[in-house]
């Protein structure tokens, strides 16, 4: 009896964990597509993809649900500058030095 109790609160838990991974899937795609926007703009002919990761990868989880939230409201000046911030943070620039080759083209 026990054993089923344990078992079915596991598979609850490993359910909360496969929606949660979903909504944080989710939200990141979202993200990026604001993100790579941004970056495509403020640096035209660079390959803007390995950019937008280095940005998302040291964004926050709240950052991360601002822009996703732009996704949907749109662009802002603040979106912007939000962008900008993170990609001068130390682990944004040197992912994204890390990544030159690849934003070159090469």
């Amino acid at each position: 009896m026990m054993r089923g109790f344990i078992l079915a609160g596991v598979l609850v838990l490993t359910g909360c964990t496969a929606t949660n991974e979903a909504a944080d899937n989710l939200a990141r795609d979202r993200a990026k597509t604001v993100v790579n926007r941004v970056v495509a703009e403020r640096l035209p002919g660079v390959n803007a993809a390995p950019v937008t990761d280095c940005i998302i990868d040291a964004a926050s989880a709240k950052e991360i649900l601002n822009f996703a939230a732009a996704s949907v409201a749109g662009i802002t000046q603040s979106t912007i500058e939000e962008v900008l911030v993170i990609a001068q943070r130390p682990e944004a620039v040197q992912c994204i030095a890390e990544n030159s080759i690849t934003m070159l083209g090469g």
